[in-house]
């Protein structure tokens, strides 16, 4: 192969015949930066993979801060443009409320809740990765009036609880958790006269069977979310 330098030190191009297939060296040193960087961004990815599993607090004392979640594929968070409208909604509600955060997840409903004035919020998970992230939070935060429950969000509902003045149902769309789940809070008295229920569902399939005394008063879709408010009546 025919040196890339000539005699002066000046760069001159040469052809590197075999294996090549008589690229010149030089194009062949621009392939191999390319695959380099290429890679690199490949190895990149994970990273922003990881990057992207952090939400924000939109709204009230703790506006701002961030909140990391585990990639487990069972963890849907709401969206910050969603969860904005959410609270737009309950407005005034939020401040000195009792609120249960059922399917928390990466409990951002609760923790936008307890960052506007919420009284107390009870946060119900079953992953235990997302618990653990969740208490760090709470800890790091200083934040008084939460109590976190690791567990079955329905056997939760099954036992002895004090009325809620606002409930978050946010469970995997594929089960069949939000018609059973809204069953056990009528029948266990967990709602306070005139609570506020906010739901999430898959859009494609619209709300599911729901107790008679649940109002619908506020609907939006967000792509494939549907999301929305009820009242008790």
């Amino acid at each position: 192969m025919p040196a890339l330098f000539d005699a002066s030190g000046s760069w001159k191009v040469g052809y590197a015949y075999g294996e090549n297939g008589g690229k010149p060296a030089a194009e062949r040193c621009n392939s191999l930066a390319h695959t380099e960087k290429s890679a690199k961004r490949a190895a990149a990815k994970p990273h922003r993979a990881a990057q992207a599993r952090v939400l924000r607090i939109i709204g009230g004392m703790w506006r701002g801060r961030k909140l990391r979640f585990p990639p487990s594929p069972g963890i849907r968070p709401t969206p910050d443009r969603v969860r904005e409208t959410l609270f737009n909604w309950l407005g005034a509600r939020v401040s000195g409320a009792r609120c249960l955060d059922l399917f928390a997840g990466s409990g951002a409903l609760g923790l936008e809740s307890l960052s506007r004035g919420a009284a107390q919020v009870t946060f119900v998970e079953r992953d235990a990765a997302a618990v653990r992230e969740l208490r760090a939070r709470l800890s790091e935060w200083g934040a008084s009036g939460a109590h976190v429950e690791q567990g079955d969000a329905l056997r939760f509902l099954a036992g002895a609880g004090g009325p809620v003045d606002i409930a978050f149902l946010d469970p995997p769309f594929d089960s069949d958790f939000l018609t059973a789940a809204a069953g056990l809070l009528e029948r266990g008295q967990w709602l306070a006269p005139g609570a506020l229920i906010y739901v999430e569902c898959a859009a494609r399939t619209g709300l599911p069977p729901l107790p008679q005394n649940w109002a619908a008063t506020k609907s939006k879709q967000a792509g494939e979310v549907g999301y929305h408010l009820l009242t008790r009546v």
